[in-house]
């Protein structure tokens, strides 16, 4: 019997060493394809792998389940979870990796996220920003590029921007230093890890503002001051992220517009730097 705890994967590849020849050849076949497990029936799987109804009701007993729709129910909740592996299909469809379909979902991925969002909102939060003590942009595993990003943007005109954890860091010595004027930009978009939501119930306690953006299909977090769920769909087995780069892009905006004279003067002193030590190619040599 399998550890209950474990993923899908986790509980099949746990089995494959004490498998008889049949179960493994079914074995081989989910792990190809994990994700194809919640569109097929019992009776389906068995012919795709070749095996019988009882092969396939074994292998899933003997993986901690207690019936083939609960088997199922784990997958089509781990592919709700994102993982690209549980959304690659065994036939996959040739036009997801077209190009004019990835820019029709680009371009709904945009025209969704922005529907729901308020200029009224964006002036809020950009505001919060530009006059923030400190602000903390964090992210985990795929999100600390989002993170990354946006702090290279606000770092321009706000110098007090730090993108978080860094390499090798925990997240403890940031969090003890957080006061009410500081700012927390958390990026979750899919798939998370557990810290995640502890770190911005924290700064929610300190008074600090939070804003929390996410993916479409993820809840809003209740200590955070803003969540803005981003559209993230793709045609293919990959998320489309373009809306939360757009989003960046447009708090950003909004953020260098506000710090006014003061960002134009950090952005000048950038530039003296730059000249003072040869930083910047001005040709090609």
């Amino acid at each position: 019997m399998q550890e209950t705890s474990l993923s899908f994967v986790g509980r099949v590849r746990g089995s494959l060493a004490d498998l008889p020849a049949k179960e493994r050849r079914l074995a081989d076949f989910v792990l190809d394809f994990p994700g194809d497990l919640a569109s097929y029936t019992a009776s389906e799987l068995a012919a795709l792998a070749d095996v019988s109804n009882a092969t396939v009701s074994r292998f899933i007993r003997r993986l901690g389940y207690e019936s083939y729709d609960e088997a199922r129910r784990h997958v089509r909740d781990e592919k709700e979870a994102g993982s690209p592996l549980f959304l690659s299909a065994a036939n996959p469809v040739a036009e997801t990796t077209s190009l004019d379909n990835h820019l029709r979902q680009s371009q709904a991925n945009l025209s969704a996220t922005f529907a729901a969002i308020s200029g009224e909102q964006v002036a809020e939060i950009a505001e919060g920003i530009a006059g923030a003590r400190r602000v903390l942009v964090l992210g985990y595993r795929s999100n600390h590029a989002f993170a990354a990003y946006f702090r290279w943007q606000i770092i321009q005109v706000a110098e007090n921007t730090l993108a978080i954890p860094g390499a090798g860091e925990t997240i403890g010595e940031y969090l003890a230093g957080i006061e009410a004027d500081d700012f927390i930009v958390a990026f979750g978009v899919r798939r998370r890890v557990r810290q995640l939501a502890d770190v911005i119930s924290f700064g929610g306690r300190t008074g600090a503002k939070v804003l929390y953006i996410t993916d479409r299909n993820s809840p809003a977090h209740p200590d955070a001051t803003w969540t803005i769920q981003c559209e993230t769909a793709g045609p293919g087995p990959l998320d489309n992220h373009v809306a939360v780069m757009a989003l960046c892009d447009v708090l950003a905006s909004q953020v260098m517009h506000l710090k006014g004279l003061a960002g134009r003067k950090r952005l000048a002193a950038i530039e003296v730097a730059h000249d003072a030590i040869d930083e910047m190619a001005q040709r090609h040599r």
